[in-house]
């Protein structure tokens, strides 16, 4: 079992930035593929950024040259940073981890998920 904690959101104006953090538990992490994902209200939950055990990435197009997914398998975190934040990328943010290692926007790929962390850009 992998627990998950998201942490960094917040109210940001537009074109502000913004560094999300998730820390996971367990002596695996380096083997794990991490995603992020955010759900806006009324609207399904969307693939946001990814990064597999290679350190490969891979992103949604709405977020591709805004924000940048990175890790530290000393610390067992994964990093969202955003910039150039739009009022649509209000959300919560979740952080999740592949057992596989691999990195994709498939939500079923993910066997552990975190509690969210808010982000609301204001106009």
């Amino acid at each position: 079992q992998v627990q998950l904690v998201e942490s960094g959101g917040g109210l940001v104006q537009a074109g502000g930035s913004l560094r999300l953090s998730c820390a996971a538990s367990g002596r695996s992490f380096s083997n794990y593929g991490m995603g992020w994902f955010r759900q806006a209200p009324g609207k399904e939950r969307e693939f946001v950024a990814a990064i597999n055990r290679r350190l490969s990435t891979l992103y949604a197009i709405s977020v591709k040259g805004r924000f940048t997914i990175s890790r530290d398998n000393a610390k067992n975190t994964v990093y969202l940073q955003m910039s150039s934040l739009k009022p649509d990328d209000t959300a919560i943010y979740y952080c999740a981890a592949d057992y596989f290692g691999g990195s994709n926007g498939i939500t079923s790929s993910y066997e552990w998920w975190g509690q969210g962390t808010r982000v609301t850009v204001s106009s």
